[in-house]
């Protein structure tokens, strides 16, 4: 676990914190990075009704077996990644929030042939939404986004121009308590978070009237 004195965002470089949110609600797009994720990726037999069962005692949410969606609980998301394979995120501002995620999980599953591994400090995570925050992802991605294939409560992993990402669904438009338009979490490799970041801002422009 990296020290909590060293951990700073991916994108902690650009000043993003010190930006005016007031007036953003109303953008056709508006784009954030979010809280460093608490993130394990999680290997194990699907078939296994006792390893099932171990995952949802340790995260309060059954793992998503249909292929790319979503299980939510008030604090958790899992991701389905592969027939065999999840992504468990929190975005949690405390320090240790991985290191206990990831021992729930393996202490739940210390009986079964299953694999834990923390990866939240590899990763970055944007935030897009607005009414127009499907046209910016489009510009550089081949998934088809309409809702009425890729509704929230799903996920898939592509690519956004030249950046890895797994994209997460996390709202739709005019959803209750949502804000306008729907909304996306885009997780990359830190590596790749400003090169994203930058092409997003760049394709959202003309929404923007910059």
């Amino acid at each position: 676990m990296v020290e909590s004195y060293l951990r700073q965002s991916a994108l902690a470089h650009l000043g993003l914190e010190a930006r005016d949110p007031s007036g953003q609600e109303a953008a056709p797009v508006r784009l954030q990075e979010k809280t460093l994720p608490a993130a394990v990726n999680l290997r194990g037999d699907p078939s296994d009704e006792g390893f099932l069962s171990a995952v949802h005692q340790a995260l309060g949410v059954a793992l998503p077996l249909e292929p790319n969606t979503v299980a939510s609980s008030e604090r958790t998301a899992v991701l389905w990644l592969g027939p065999d394979e999840w992504l468990a995120v929190s975005h949690d501002d405390e320090p240790t929030a991985e290191s206990r995620l990831a021992e729930r999980l393996r202490e739940a599953l210390a009986d079964f042939h299953a694999s834990v591994t923390e990866v939240g400090e590899s990763l970055a995570c944007i935030h897009i939404a607005g009414p127009r925050a499907a046209d910016v992802i489009a510009k550089g991605c081949p998934l088809d986004l309409h809702p009425g294939v890729f509704a929230a409560g799903h996920c898939a992993q592509s690519h956004v121009a030249k950046a890895a990402v797994t994209l997460h669904r996390v709202s739709d438009a005019g959803a209750p308590g949502a804000a306008s338009g729907p909304g996306y979490d885009l997780y990359t490799r830190r590596s790749f978070s400003d090169y994203l970041w930058r092409w997003l801002s760049d394709a959202a422009r003309e929404y923007l009237g910059a």
